[in-house]
């Protein structure tokens, strides 16, 4: 296993580093300001899951700052894919060849689980999450939001969701270090699930469908955690023996 990699000197290196960092701010300034252009409807879907929650500005410049920081946001979603493509350009010289063949997949997969996280998230999870804290109104305690505390809320909802579906890969590279065991998580499993099923049943209504809707899957995802890494370790047996046999 060769690196296939050009000998380049620590000037180099960060004279690249800094040519692929313009790349990504430059792709980050032009999605921004698209996105500017499409503020309003990319914050009536952020409102959407909300229903008729109706939001405020307290200070003069705060809907124009959310417009920007939601604007930044999109920004940074529409221009992932650039980013991402100039990290693996700039780390693929320095792996070896069993190692690049790992990482797009792994990289797809991120982005997948991602996204699926995202998605998860904004279609089924939020509703029940802001339709939760709405029912503490009352006549003397109306909900009034601020735009920027509303975006601030979705936002990390969301993107907490996006992490939490990495789980599956993360129990893979803790597996591949020998830092977590299928067994161990096998014995720790009924915690978990208390975990979920008080989560689902804090932010969803009570009948057993939603609840099912919002722990079902983070379930799914602790469940196919212990699969992989149960291969993991299977192979990992299986090469020491045939190395010594």
């Amino acid at each position: 296993m060769e690196r296939e990699t050009k000998h380049m000197s620590l000037i180099q290196h960060l004279e690249e580093f800094r040519r692929r960092l313009i790349v990504c701010l430059i792709a980050l300034l032009i999605t921004s300001a698209l996105s500017f252009l499409y503020v309003e409807e990319i914050r009536r879907l952020l409102i959407q899951p909300a229903g008729t929650l109706e939001l405020i500005y307290i200070s003069p410049p705060e809907a124009l700052m959310a417009n920007i920081r939601l604007a930044i946001l999109a920004g940074i979603i529409l221009a992932m894919p650039v980013m991402v493509y100039q990290f693996l350009a700039f780390v693929m010289p320095a792996l070896y060849k069993n190692e690049k063949r790992i990482l797009f997949p792994v990289v797809f997969l991120m982005l997948l689980m991602f996204s699926t996280g995202i998605w998860f998230a904004y279609r089924i999870a939020f509703p029940f999450a802001i339709t939760f804290f709405l029912k503490f109104a009352s006549q003397d305690l109306v909900p009034m939001f601020t735009i920027t505390q509303y975006i601030a809320f979705v936002t990390q909802f969301i993107l907490t969701f996006g992490l939490v579906f990495q789980l599956p890969l993360l129990f893979v590279v803790l597996g591949m270090m020998n830092i977590v065991s299928a067994p161990f998580l096998r014995r720790n499993r009924k915690y978990v699930l208390l975990v979920i099923a008080v989560g689902s049943a804090l932010i969803t209504p009570p009948d057993i469908i939603s609840q099912l809707m919002i722990g079902g899957p983070l379930w799914l995802l602790y469940e196919i955690g212990i699969i992989l890494v149960a291969i993991i370790q299977i192979r990992k047996r299986k090469k020491q023996a045939s190395e010594n046999p």
